[in-house]
């Protein structure tokens, strides 16, 4: 290293040496120059002309002692110096952080050898090469993702039905990476969501084609859910995208904003005439489980009338006579000494007035 102070010093540092030097470490104006010689033992004993080393020159053989002398390396006991032992250190945890992964229990780890898939890490503490020969790439197998496709009460998503109608849409796709297939998932597809979303609504048109407006609004939703799901299911699995469909969750089906109040005022039309032809079925059901009860108690009473005809046509006659006389007012005994006809009504009404009085 050269005399990096005697340069200063010549040159007056960042204080100039403007006006010239006076020789006593001072620069132009009286500044004071930091990097001139010091005061005192800057020259040698015995009196030579020859000026001694600057304060920084001392400071830069004071920095060479502590590093290990002119070798500039870090000093051990024995002068021996320790830059080796810090390049295998830095190696080691280079291999380190490398070469060892913890793959948590909802990942799988893809490895990559120079960009090319090599194989997949199980959970747990997996090994590879050290980079950049191998990669490590953590992909997260449990979590459930979704993909909302249109949206409630904004612009229409129509799609069009098998009856040849058009039902507002707004739906949900719960998708997840499929377990043993993270490395399909990374490398066969450049964007899964976007991919996804256009599978799902060509999966929900091809599906609807085969509805009617009603069902699709109305008891047919599971199903399409359902259809749609596995639809989806076998593209991505010909598409070997390494993606599971959960489900699918219709959350609008209505008709389109411009027929919506006349839709519904069909729909309640609809539903009255689904409620009366419910009552009617059910009073038909009370009618004829009524004629079967009859039906039945006759065919008891036959077989009673097969075993004791007097007996039973008796029982009928009283039966009868029971009915016809407990709806009339009038009781006519004919019996020798008793009164025919008993004006019962009157009785009655006489009876309330004696007690009044």
């Amino acid at each position: 290293m050269a005399s990096i102070g005697a340069v200063l010093s010549e040159n007056g540092g960042p204080w100039g040496n403007r006006g010239g030097g006076d020789g006593d470490g001072s620069g132009g104006g009286g500044r004071p120059n930091p990097w001139s010689r010091p005061p005192g033992g800057d020259r040698p004993r015995g009196g030579g002309g020859r000026p001694g080393p600057s304060a920084v020159d001392q400071i830069m053989a004071k920095l060479r002692e502590l590093f290990g002398g002119p070798g500039g390396g870090f000093p051990r006991p024995g002068g021996v110096t320790i830059w080796p032992y810090v390049a295998v250190a830095f190696v080691a945890l280079w291999l380190a952080m490398t070469s060892i992964h913890r793959i948590g229990p909802e990942q799988a780890g893809v490895i990559t050898t120079l960009g090319k898939y090599s194989r997949t890490l199980a959970p747990g503490v997996g090994f590879s090469l050290p980079a950049p020969i191998e990669r490590v790439q953590k992909i997260d197998i449990q979590a459930i993702r979704t993909i909302p496709i249109g949206q409630p009460g904004g612009d229409d998503n129509l799609v069009l039905t098998g009856d040849q109608n058009l039902v507002d849409l707004a739906y949900t796709v719960r998708w997840s990476v499929k377990a043993g297939a993270a490395e399909q998932f990374l490398f066969q597809l450049a964007d899964p969501e976007q991919t996804i979303g256009e599978v799902a609504e060509s999966a929900m048109r091809a599906v609807l084609a085969n509805f009617t407006l009603i069902d699709a609004i109305g008891p047919g939703r599971n199903e399409v859910e359902q259809r749609v799901r596995e639809t989806m299911q076998t593209i991505l699995d010909d598409y070997k995208a390494g993606v599971q469909i959960q489900g699918v969750s219709i959350s609008q089906a209505d008709p389109p904003s411009a027929v919506n109040e006349a839709f519904k005022e069909v729909t309640a039309a609809q539903q009255r005439v689904q409620s009366n032809l419910n009552e009617a079925r059910t009073y038909a059901q009370q009618v004829v489980a009524r004629a079967q009860g009859d039906a039945e108690a006759f065919n008891k009473v036959y077989e009673q009338y097969r075993l004791a005809p007097e007996v039973t046509r008796r029982r009928m006659y009283y039966e009868t006579m029971e009915r016809v006389l407990s709806k009339v007012d009038k009781t006519i005994v004919e019996a020798p000494g008793v009164t025919p006809y008993l004006p019962l009504p009157q009785l009655q009404r006489r009876a309330p007035e004696g007690a009044a009085r």
